[in-house]
């Protein structure tokens, strides 16, 4: 069993898998069902993701509105990403806050985002970035959060970022929660 890491944000969980390494080099398992089991999180994953990125790049705040919502995990198999996620679950007690981690190549860790949180990333080394993701992707659905909403306080840690023309243009949380009746 991989070392699971509760946060702040219910649901939100980091998984550091087992790593065996010797001479040849390492392995270890990225993906099992039986890890969701045994903290009671149920997902049938129905699509895996890959992007490149190079250093300084910023994607998100993201998500999806129901019933094409998605849960995802994430990772990093080459360079090292700030990985961030807002919970934007209506009636949550913690709506509006984030959490950042740290994914790692040389760590492999995982980051598993559920339902009804905004996601994104800040690039810190070129990186190359896989998402599972328990639903399809459906472009009507689509929604965003200004990723630089001071609401949220989030220190993305890069200077100068490179960030796409739709993601400068996503609403500001007060603006989303106005939008949304509070939330997803």
């Amino acid at each position: 069993m991989p070392n699971i890491i509760t946060t702040k944000l219910d649901g939100l969980v980091e998984i550091r898998p087992k790593i065996f390494e010797d001479p040849r080099g390492y392995f270890f398992e990225s993906f099992r069902k039986d890890w969701f089991d045994e903290v009671g999180i149920s997902v049938d994953w129905k699509q895996d993701n890959q992007s490149f990125s190079q250093k300084g790049t910023v994607r998100g705040l993201h998500f999806q509105r129901a019933p094409y919502a998605q849960a995802k995990l994430v990772r990093v198999v080459q360079g090292k990403v700030l990985d961030v996620a807002v919970d934007l679950r209506k009636g949550s007690p913690t709506f509006g806050k984030s959490h950042t981690v740290l994914l790692d190549a040389q760590l492999h860790n995982l980051l598993y985002v559920p339902v009804g949180f905004a996601h994104g990333f800040s690039v810190l080394e070129d990186a190359i970035f896989l998402y599972k993701c328990s639903e399809y992707y459906h472009f009507p659905s689509e929604g965003g959060i200004r990723w630089n909403d001071p609401t949220l306080e989030i220190d993305w840690k890069v200077s100068d970022p490179i960030i796409s023309e739709k993601d400068q243009k996503w609403p500001s949380l007060q603006e989303f929660k106005e939008q949304s009746g509070g939330g997803l």
